[in-house]
């Protein structure tokens, strides 16, 4: 491995993390391009494209799994309606969650709830 190659990939790694801190903790709905940038010091859109490269998808498309998985969880906790977990998530509005998530689960949150925990994966599995 070339040492750019090395770079890069140390680089990657970083990702991950701040994301996943960031879709645990963010109350404020920041933006996660921002976030990322300031805190790997690099432009995002090299961020970007080191993450599509390494990974085989795109950041965004990462980031909207990353977010349904959420979403999962918190319904399956059952102790935020989906108006609060769409807020939480720094979803426009409950609509615009309900057609992300059947885009990405085939279900809509209500049906997702009533068929339960088997169609969930863990944050780290993503």
């Amino acid at each position: 491995m070339d040492t750019n190659t090395s770079k890069k990939v140390k680089l990657f790694f970083k990702l991950c993390p701040v994301y996943k801190g960031w879709i645990q903790q963010d109350e404020e709905h920041h933006n996660f391009s921002d976030i990322l940038s300031k805190s790997l010091h690099k432009d995002y859109s090299y961020l970007s494209s080191l993450f599509s490269e390494v990974e085989g998808i795109t950041i965004e498309k990462y980031i909207i799994n990353q977010k349904i998985e959420k979403v999962k969880e918190l319904i399956i906790y059952d102790q935020l309606s989906l108006s609060e977990i769409a807020y939480k998530l720094g979803y426009s509005s409950v609509a615009h969650l309900s057609n992300q998530f059947k885009k990405v689960t085939g279900l809509t949150p209500s049906h997702f709830k009533q068929v339960g925990q088997n169609k969930r994966k863990p944050l780290d599995k993503v």
